[in-house]
């Protein structure tokens, strides 16, 4: 069997949780975003709660499929995000920070494209080639799909209703 995390980074809280290849989930648990000092805690602190994990669950990392993360902010060129005010980020590069830390594969994503993205996968858009998903937290989001793909925008925040 295979699994994968999906990581959400919200103002407050990271919500993780690991999935079966087939996206069926096998766990959750939450850790405090700790925004002090630019956030610079932020992504060593995910990957401490991740590779924790794989210890304590004997997972090695041949049967991780890898990351998902949602960032609260534009997410550009293949993870990169342009700036985070509500967690101190300037440009981050998501992808490649976190990907150093557990050795594992990861993708970025504005977290309201990737809730939208999970949500006509596995669920109450599933089925749909196009629907609207707005995610209200610590600020409010939106992720668009459209023909069965996301609309990111040319800036990474296309339908970030709360921006």
């Amino acid at each position: 069997m295979r699994y994968g995390f999906g990581v959400d980074l919200g103002g407050t809280t990271v919500k993780i949780a690991c999935f079966e290849e087939g996206g069926v989930m096998t766990d959750k648990w939450e850790i405090p975003t700790v925004t002090e000092n630019d956030g610079e805690r932020i992504l060593p602190d995910i990957a401490a709660s991740l590779n924790t994990y794989m210890v304590q669950k004997g997972l090695d990392k041949d049967q991780m499929i890898g990351i998902g993360i949602g960032v609260p902010g534009p997410v550009v060129d293949k993870g990169i995000v342009t700036g985070c005010d509500n967690l101190g980020w300037g440009r981050v590069d998501v992808r490649a920070v976190l990907s150093s830390l557990t050795g594992l594969s990861v993708s970025a994503g504005n977290d309201a494209h990737m809730a939208a993205l999970g949500e006509s996968w596995k669920g109450g858009g599933a089925g749909c080639r196009n629907m609207v998903l707005v995610t209200l937290g610590t600020g409010v989001g939106g992720g668009i799909i459209v023909e069965g793909r996301q609309l990111c925008g040319v800036h990474g925040a296309g339908g970030e209703i709360g921006h």
